[in-house]
């Protein structure tokens, strides 16, 4: 039995239909969120538009910086599906920290994690050419949580939210992500990609970067 079965057992879940709304942003935080089953974006308003900063599948937490920090909600939270939710307040995620060692060394991995992908997000849109930043994310998506398998390293990405985190068009990445397959650098799949070959994909990416800066001279 691993460490979400257990928390399951002890706390009990909460079954919410898809569409639903956990918090949003400004509201206080009280509680904590880990997903057993489901899928659950947390999203952003800038203005009239809203930005889809994360996807959060079975096993991901989420919420936590508002009950570690006292602080309002930075972002919403809605589920994508119909979803299984375990719903911790902070007394109890307190509790759960320090009576149980793996339950906090995972979550300071999953936090460093998180940081990564923010910090390369970041480096993504300083990339002036929207095929760089396309190639860079899905790069940096594979070097951090990517999984080795007989094919290639196997990543999870869920391409459409990447055109409001790349702020590229849709028709962009979609041309792009063609392009990528039809040269072999990527194999798509529901939800995720298969790189075969990582590196060609980098030597790819710094063709790209030497385009962008002495031009096509085909």
């Amino acid at each position: 039995m691993n460490v979400d079965d257990t928390l399951f057992q002890r706390y009990g879940g909460k079954e919410v239909p898809a569409g639903t709304v956990l918090f949003r942003e400004g509201e206080t935080g009280k509680e904590m969120f880990v997903l057993q089953a489901g899928q659950v974006s947390i999203f952003k308003r800038i203005r009239d538009i809203e930005k889809v900063l994360a996807v959060f599948g079975p096993g991901e937490f989420f919420g936590e910086m508002a009950i570690i920090s006292n602080k309002v909600r930075t972002a919403s939270a809605i589920a994508d599906k119909d979803s299984r939710l375990l719903v911790l307040d902070a007394r109890t995620f307190e509790a759960m920290v320090r009576s149980n060692s793996e339950i906090a060394t995972r979550m300071i991995r999953k936090l460093a994690e998180r940081i990564a992908d923010a910090d390369a997000q970041i480096e993504s849109l300083l990339l002036a050419d929207p095929p760089s930043r396309i190639v860079h994310r899905i790069l940096q998506a594979c070097q951090s949580r990517g999984v080795s398998t007989p094919h290639g390293v196997e990543v999870q990405l869920s391409l459409k939210e990447l055109p409001s985190e790349l702020g590229v068009g849709d028709a962009v990445l979609g041309h792009w992500i063609y392009r990528l397959e039809c040269m072999g650098l990527i194999v798509v799949g529901p939800d995720r990609l298969v790189i075969p070959e990582p590196a060609r994909l980098g030597e790819f990416l710094q063709y790209l970067d030497m385009r962008w800066k002495f031009g096509d001279l085909s």
